[in-house]
């Protein structure tokens, strides 16, 4: 089948579709790993995932299909619609979210008539909204009066007459309380009152159980998220309501530790972890899981063994690493791709047409994604990255680097910078765990900058180390002498004070490693 079928155009127009997910839309959701019978269990989870990865489309999908045949009521909530509220006004604008879906959606017709409709959970709402607006803090001062009465012991006087004799005395006295009224104290102490109503609305619709879902949640202000998760599961554990929260994992507070107070959830005790994330740790597993999703698309638009027919043995490789084993980056290229090769009339997807089509796909919209999703944070982030593109292309020449497991606990905040950039897809982790050539003591982790920074034919006196090869002895090509990228030289240049780096700036050291694109040949194409 020639790149420019009518179905291929079909295929296309169903991936372009299935970019923005909308909670009032069903997406296009392909499940290759079984996700979504998971989603389904009445457990309490989180759903790891990168930008990209899925995780909307499936909550969406999830909510719009599969609920509405298993007698589950699934309430979708994003995030993003709270982000900007201070606590505890974003919780409670949270149990509003989850009280007034929950009794629009079980106040029936038939309920109505049966009188079946939770009133308690129509008054608590009703109490939440008005409580909405007041002060975080308020000063309250109260007045408390209290009566004592006594009787005279009937005392004699000098002429023998009784003084005051049965007389009652009444003496009232008043007490004023000042004090601050929390916001946060009244929803611990109505905790309970909340829960009960929520079960009673539940036991009294037609549904079995509820799945509560809210996704986005590394949006929240990350010093706010052990105390709304740590709430919100505290509400609805021991009861048929269950949470599913989507997020990303290192941008992501589960939990925190007060003294001898834990505040949020653990993983595997509390709740249950999802990961939607594909790594190059494996990149042929990888390869599979993404040519499965691009094949399956392709059968909707009636075509079968789409990439077995249409990609040359190394242009799904190269597919894959271009898109650092995200999916909708993937499937962002791939059609690209398509468009760069029918300009040539190409037969086949080789690499060729991959670089062209990640080209097209800037790296730079995941720098907008970072400056949006970090917020005050994306200064260092940037300015980390930076650095490391620095170290990678211009001295080291490498495209792979070490970070010292030992320096790990050391520098744990440069740590926790170097997996958030792995998160916004700036660098992609290879090796959790190995040794170093050259007589280099220890363990490391092992990362490669994003494909798209150093793309061939974009490469000049720059090694692109190939993992995904191995050696006679079975190791990683080219892991093992990669340059280790020090967390100390990370903490110095953000101490540095540096202002954030500009665009132009980091397309500066790419001009620097790079060349424009030659008009090159592939064999496939002969």
């Amino acid at each position: 089948m020639p790149l420019d079928d009518p179905r291929i155009d079909k295929l296309t127009d169903l991936i372009k579709d299935s970019f923005r997910v909308h909670p009032n839309q069903d997406p296009i959701y392909v499940d290759i790993g079984n996700h979504l019978s998971r989603l389904g269990a009445k457990q309490h989870q989180v759903i790891f995932g990168r930008r990209g990865s899925g995780k909307s489309c499936l909550c969406v999908h999830y909510c719009r299909r599969c609920a509405k045949g298993h007698s589950v009521l699934a309430i979708y909530i994003n995030a993003d619609e709270v982000k900007m509220l201070r606590y505890p006004d974003l919780l409670i604008r949270l149990l509003l979210s989850i009280g007034e879906e929950l009794r629009s959606r079980t106040s029936t017709i038939k309920d109505r008539i049966m009188r079946r409709r939770s009133k308690r959970l129509r008054d608590e709402l009703r109490a939440l909204r008005e409580f909405l607006d007041e002060a975080e803090e308020s000063e309250v001062s109260r007045e408390r009066s209290s009566k004592t009465s006594a009787s005279a012991g009937g005392a004699v006087g000098p002429s023998g007459s009784t003084l005051s004799a049965g007389l009652a005395r009444e003496k009232a006295e008043r007490k004023t309380t000042e004090f601050t009224a929390k916001k946060i104290d009244t929803l611990e102490r109505h905790l309970q009152d909340y829960k009960s109503a929520l079960v009673d609305a539940i036991e009294k619709s037609r549904f079995e159980h509820a799945a509560i879902i809210l996704d986005d949640f590394y949006l929240i202000a990350r010093r706010y998220q052990p105390d709304v998760i740590d709430y919100l599961h505290r509400l609805l554990r021991g009861t048929d309501l269950y949470l599913k929260v989507g997020t990303v994992r290192h941008r992501t507070a589960l939990v925190r530790h007060d003294g001898e107070q834990t505040v949020g959830v653990e993983l595997a005790q509390d709740v249950e972890e999802i990961n939607l994330d594909q790594t190059f740790e494996d990149v042929d597993s990888t390869r599979r899981y993404l040519t499965r999703m691009l094949d399956s698309m392709a059968e909707r638009a009636g075509i079968e063994d789409f990439c077995a027919s249409h990609f040359s043995d190394e242009g799904l490789l190269n597919l894959t690493l271009a898109s650092g084993g995200v999916p909708r980056d993937f499937l962002n290229i791939f059609v690209e791709a398509i468009d760069a090769a029918r300009d040539t009339d190409a037969r086949r997807l080789t690499p060729k047409y991959v670089y062209k089509g990640a080209g097209r796909v800037s790296y730079r919209t995941k720098l907008i994604n970072l400056r949006s999703d970090a917020g005050s944070e994306a200064s260092g982030l940037e300015i980390v990255f930076t650095d490391l593109t620095t170290y990678c292309l211009r001295e080291k020449r490498k495209t792979a680097f070490l970070v010292a497991q030992e320096h790990v606990s050391q520098y744990k905040d440069e740590h926790e910078l170097i997996q958030q950039l792995m998160d916004f897809k700036l660098i992609h982790v290879i090796e959790p765990d190995t040794s170093a050539a050259s007589g280099r003591p220890g363990r490391y982790e092992a990362y490669t900058l994003d494909f798209e920074l150093f793309m061939e034919p974009r490469l000049r006196n720059i090694e692109q180390v190939q993992f995904w090869k191995t050696d006679a002895e079975g190791r990683k090509l080219g892991i093992r002498e990669a340059p280790v990228y020090s967390l100390e030289r990370a903490r110095e240049v953000l101490d540095a004070g540096h202002e954030a780096p500009t665009e132009e700036a980091i397309k500066g050291i790419q001009v620097d490693v790079g060349t424009e694109d030659p008009d090159m040949t592939d064999p496939d194409d002969e």
